[in-house]
């Protein structure tokens, strides 16, 4: 066999395992979807949104962060948890979960703050607490800048508010290449995400325990090519603004309730908490000991007493209000 033949097979034995690799893992991807439970969907601006809904009273929208879903809120208990005060809902951001992500434009915080506004505004909600966890904490804080009328406090949880250059967001940005990213996420990346999954569970929880709940339900919905997808183009922007900074958080003048966890292995939670709360004229802060990046998860208790304060701050019961169509 010649050189130029065992390169030709080479290429062909390459391409053959990119796409049986690319057909397995599009089959898990769907399987994954069908095991998720189904909410309900809202259609705006060209696109739908997938959201779970409970309670009754006072909305509260609940805004996940990059690779989770909706289900971030359902396996931590504060879902069920704060629907027994509140009228609850929990978004699956736009290419997580359910909810598509429309290629050609970028799904700043801002473009996204201003499309889960409309969403509420559509669903007759006038006036919404938010809750954001890591980079939903971005989008929660652009909705309190973006649309003051609309927002009567925000909850941020473990929320990097002033990224910084790492080596670290430039390779995760890799995936939303064109070409080399489409070869990666539909044939190489799903099944690297699954086999580290434990080593990421373990660094995004210490110094708590991994939640199993969380990392049982989300495994496979982290891993599917489109969420990928989502998952790198998050990560170029938290990269884009690190390096053009563009940040105003003194225009917010909500009640804003600010959790960290103390042991956060991501970047430093308290530092980025106690610099947002000397900028903000309202905030609460609470660091909490013994809890990673999930803090939510390891202490679901801390989010909800901050929703609560926050919302005794803000002048808001348990007023309910009429849900709306979609």
């Amino acid at each position: 066999m010649t050189t130029k033949s065992r390169k030709k097979n080479l290429l062909l034995l390459l391409a053959t395992a990119t796409i049986a690799f690319s057909l397995y893992n599009g089959l898990l991807a769907r399987r994954a979807l069908a095991a998720r439970p189904l909410g309900r969907f809202i259609h705006l601006r060209g696109m739908k949104l997938h959201f779970l809904e409970a309670g009754t009273g006072q909305p509260v929208l609940l805004l996940h962060g990059n690779g989770a879903s909706a289900e971030d809120f359902t396996t931590s208990g504060i879902f069920d948890k704060a629907a027994a005060r509140y009228r609850v809902l929990a978004f699956d951001r736009p290419g997580f979960g359910m909810s598509p992500r429309p290629a050609g434009r970028p799904w700043t915080a801002a473009a996204q703050a201003d499309l889960i506004d409309a969403a509420a505004m559509k669903l007759g909600i006038e006036r919404y607490m938010v809750v954001g966890h890591s980079w939903g904490a971005a989008v929660a804080l652009e909705m309190a800048r973006r649309h003051p009328r609309s927002v009567a406090g925000v909850v941020v949880v473990a929320g990097y508010h002033y990224p910084s250059p790492r080596l670290a967001l430039a390779i995760s940005a890799l995936p939303a290449v064109p070409l080399l990213g489409t070869v990666l996420r539909h044939a190489v990346l799903p099944s690297l995400v699954r086999l580290n999954w434990r080593w990421a569970m373990t660094k995004i929880f210490h110094p708590a325990t991994v939640a199993m709940p969380f990392a049982t339900a989300t495994r496979e919905l982290a891993s599917r090519p489109s969420q990928l997808r989502s998952i790198s183009a998050e990560s170029f922007l938290m990269l884009a603004s690190a390096l053009f900074p563009n940040r105003r958080y003194a225009d917010i003048h909500v009640p804003v309730g600010i959790v960290a966890g103390a042991g956060d292995q991501l970047f430093d939670a308290k530092a980025e908490a106690l610099r947002l709360q000397s900028e903000i004229g309202q905030a609460l802060v609470d660091i909490v000991p013994d809890a990673g990046h999930m803090v939510h998860q390891s202490r679901p208790e801390a989010v909800l007493a901050m929703i609560d304060k926050v919302a005794a701050l803000a002048g808001v019961g348990n007023r309910a209000e009429p849900s709306g169509s979609v």
